[in-house]
Formats: structure tokens, sequence, C-alpha cells
């Protein structure tokens, strides 16, 4: 078959107002990617490139005009591809720069390579088979707006709640973690939290002591990447295990990879394939990872459901009993309707609810 591929923009738009240490989402560009059969174009796979604003390498002015640039060259060759020459053929297409592209790219051919079907990964979790536990994911916000988060999260089912931190007064931040610890204990509900490096190297040891009292899983990226020299001491003798995330962007190299892992030595990583250059980049970094005795899951990083589908795909390839945070699928107005639901704490798969893809042109 000969395969063709075209790209279109979608914005998302959040049903409230979604708050980071790096500021508020209200809205978010994504871009479908769709690989097709030329002669039989009701075969499709679809990938997304959703570049993080002020975060991705890969968020740049002209983003739209690189990526019809690359559809273009894949355009122009005459490709057979299979499943062990998709890695092949995309790291000579695209730039390790452009890791949101490499991601949708990766994707959409995997899925055109199952039919078409939007199968990844075609195992248990697909199948309807198993699970994904998940974290509640709770945004920053007033000390009400975050306190209603943590309760609707519970109510729901969850028994692992992730707080961003590091945005309202960080006095407000505790007392919302020490509300939780006066109803919930260890053993009942998981604590992390995630401060997007929004502390400064000269307090954030004291702010992690301040968090030990809640008795926290994780901090993820306690303060702003490339600062190796505190990151390294932040992680030595920890009052709260330190999780990277931010710190892993831009890595591509295996090698700088085993490094950087080497040197700060965290007790966890967070892996966004979109961030990170997709789910071949995160195969290494688990890979490496499992050897150096680090912990790990994924994460989604504000894709619409095309997005969240595959890396929660990729997710049930592990026996990873982590909670996973993967719980992003109905922050948007306008989401793709999708088999993805999340029940009691997990994500699940349902056949029956099958997928809408009216918003993507055909």
């Amino acid at each position: 078959m000969g395969l063709k591929v075209k790209w279109s923009k979608h914005t998302l738009k959040f049903r409230f107002e979604a708050g980071t240490s790096r500021g508020v989402y209200t809205e978010k560009d994504t871009f479908f990617i769709k690989i097709f059969d030329s002669e039989n174009p009701s075969i499709f796979g679809l990938g997304e490139a959703a570049p993080l604003k002020d975060l991705s390498i890969d968020d740049l002015p002209n983003f739209d005009t690189i990526l019809q640039d690359i559809c273009d060259s894949f355009n122009s060759l005459d490709l057979e591809v299979f499943e062990w020459n998709i890695n092949i053929i995309l790291s000579q297409l695209i730039d390790d720069r452009l890791p949101s592209i490499k991601f949708g790219f990766e994707t959409a051919l995997l899925d055109i390579m199952h039919c078409g079907k939007r199968i990844i990964f075609d195992n248990d979790f697909v199948k309807a088979r198993k699970a994904i536990s998940i974290n509640g994911l709770v945004w920053m916000g007033n000390k009400e707006f975050m306190a209603a988060q943590v309760n609707e999260k519970l109510a729901a089912g969850f028994d692992t709640i992730k707080m961003k931190v590091g945005a309202i007064n960080f006095e407000e931040e505790l007392g919302i973690l020490a509300d939780i610890r006066q109803q919930f204990s260890s053993e009942k509900i998981t604590l992390r939290v995630d401060a997007n490096g929004a502390f400064l190297p000269e307090n954030a040891h004291e702010k992690l002591l301040q968090l030990a009292d809640y008795q926290i899983h994780s901090i993820e990226q306690p303060i702003r990447q490339h600062q190796t020299e505190a990151m390294i001491s932040l992680c030595q003798n920890p009052p709260i295990p330190i999780a990277l995330d931010e710190e892993l962007i831009g890595v591509t190299d295996y090698v700088q990879k085993m490094q950087l892992l080497k040197k700060i030595k965290p007790a966890y990583i967070i892996l966004k394939p979109t961030l990170l250059g997709g789910l071949q980049h995160c195969r290494e970094w688990i890979e490496i990872a499992s050897r150096l005795h680090i912990g790990w899951w994924l994460t989604s990083a504000l894709e619409s459901n095309i997005g969240l589908n595959a890396i929660a795909q990729f997710s049930a390839e592990y026996k990873n009993t982590l909670p996973q945070g993967l719980g992003t699928g109905a922050l948007y107005h306008n989401n793709i309707e999708s088999p993805l639901v999340v029940k009691d704490g997990k994500l699940h798969y349902q056949l029956q609810r099958g997928w809408d893809l009216s918003l993507i042109p055909q």
C-alpha cells in the first residue's frame, strides 16, 4: 500500500482554568496526523502532535510549516513500512528536536499497522480485560477550588491524589494537604505533589521538609531543570522522594540519558512521550531506569484522547503497579469521543463506546 499523510489543527477548550506554576491554560492547540492508504483512504492511522506552550522544545512559531514540510517529505517517499522499521524511518525523517511530531507520526504508523482501528498495541487494555491505575490530578487555583477538586477525586474513588503546588500561598497548599491527612492516612490515600520547577534551589530543601509532614509519596521537579548540581544535592538525602520530569526534556542520546540518571540519582522519572520524542525514547528511559533501580510512570501532556489513547496502550505493555498520570481525558469541552473512561480511580477501555472522529477533517 502507498502511505500518505496529512494534518489538521484543533483547538482544545478547557472546562476550567487549569493552573500550573508556569501559568494558566484555558485552551490548547493540537495537531492531528492522519496517515492513510492512498488506494483505500478509509483505512487510516491517527497520531497527535501536541507541543506544550513554553515547555516543549518544539513549541515554535512556525510549527505548522515544519509539520507540513515533514508531511511533504513523507509523501514524496515510496516507503515500505513495517512495525520493525518505523523508528528507523522516523529517525531519518524527523529531527529529535521535534519530539511531539515524532510521537504523532510514530503512533499514527502503529495505528495503521493495526488496520486503522485506534489500536496502537493489541494488549489486554485495548481488549477491555485490564484497567490502568491512575492518579487523580488537582490543578492549581485558590484554596477553595483546589479543596473542591480533592473532594471530587476522593468521591470518585481515587486512592492516589496528585496536587500541583507552587503557585498559590505555600501555607494554603500545606493546609489542603493537612486536611487530606486528617481524613485519610497514607495507607488509605497516596499523595503526590508536582512543583513544575516552582521552588528555588535555596529554599527547596526547607519546603520538602515541610511537605514531608504529610507523608508525601514523591514530588515532581521541585526546582527548574538544568540546575544539575542543585538537583543532585536535593536528591542525595531528600525529605521526600524526588521525581524528574522537565529535567528529561531534550535529552535524546542513550548515553546522555544514562549519564543524567546516574549523576542525579532520582527516586523516580516521569515519562511524557509528547515531550520526550515518542514511545521509543520512553522505552530507552524505562530500560535505563530499570537498570539503575529508579521507578517510573507515564503521564499525558494535555493531549486529546488520540494521544492519551496511545500513551495508555503503551503503559499497558508494562507490568508497572504504580498509578500512571493518565486522567486528563475529561479536561476539555471538545475532546475526541473515545472508549477511554475513568472509573474508580482507573482508566478503562470500554469497547461499546467506540470513537467519534467527526471533529477531525476527512
